[in-house]
């Protein structure tokens, strides 16, 4: 029995999906990881999937359609990237994990799944999350090998990751992710990008957060706080609140931390 997860940027489930890898791999575990990526937003789909998949026991499978490609000449493919398994359209959105292998010392493996056979019968030039990526997820749930779905792949694409610019008295990075529900604005800086400077305050978007708390309940509700998420990476929110609606950032913007 596998596990398989799925990510989109559909905004909601497709039960087609499901039910195309359970007609190959029944007893496969499924998950939905997300489904509100923004649409066609390679980038954050790269950096959510990080966040995610390893959390996952080993040889899970993570199919992930952030796709605006779809139908023409980019490639499907399937990866084994460390402990995990992938199967994703090749236009960057496992970047982040190519990355994370090489810090890691992980082998990394990837092939164009232009395999037929383990694709749909008919395979719609629209919706190749349903006709391709999920019936080959299934047959890696189903215990095919990965080298049997095709070719190996050299050269997978990558994208630009916007890493933090860390210096000596302050340290600038971008919003990456925006948690809607909750209103949380995500950075690409971590714990340790900032961590020689101290106290420190986060200036976004015109407005300047004084100090960081560990928690939420550190502060009365509506106040503006900063703080690190469950992966070490910093982000602003509001206590009982949205920082989002408060502060109306966009995917890019500049956030710059700098000591008290």
């Amino acid at each position: 029995m596998r596990h398989v997860t799925l990510t989109t940027d559909f905004g909601g489930p497709s039960a087609a999906m499901k039910g195309v890898i359970w007609s190959i791999a029944p007893d496969a575990q499924i998950a939905d990881l997300t489904w509100d990526i923004e649409p066609q937003n390679i980038l954050q789909a790269a950096l959510e999937l990080e966040r995610q998949v390893f959390f996952f026991p080993e040889g899970s499978v993570h199919i992930v359609v952030v796709d605006p490609g779809v139908g023409t000449d980019r490639w499907p493919i399937a990866a084994r990237i460390g402990p995990q398994l992938f199967v994703a359209p090749d236009n960057g959105v496992l970047s982040k994990l190519y990355q994370r292998a090489e810090t890691e010392g992980w082998q990394v493996e990837v092939v164009h799944t232009n395999e037929p056979h383990y694709w749909m019968p008919v395979v719609s030039d629209i919706f190749h999350g349903r006709d391709i990526f999920a019936p080959v997820g299934g047959h890696l749930a189903a215990g095919v090998p990965l080298q049997d779905l095709g070719p190996v792949i050299r050269d997978p694409v990558r994208i630009d990751l916007p890493m933090p610019r860390v210096g000596d008295r302050q340290v600038e990075g971008r919003v990456t992710f925006i948690y809607h529900h909750f209103g949380n604005i995500i950075t690409n800086i971590q714990r340790q990008d900032i961590a020689h400077l101290g106290d420190v305050d986060v200036t976004l978007c015109g407005t300047t957060i004084e100090g960081l708390v560990r928690t939420f309940g550190e502060r009365p509700p509506g106040t503006l706080v900063a703080l690190f998420d469950e992966c070490d990476y910093l982000y602003i929110a509001v206590v009982n609140g949205s920082a989002a609606d408060r502060i109306s950032p966009s995917l890019g913007d500049r956030v710059l931390v700098t000591p008290r």
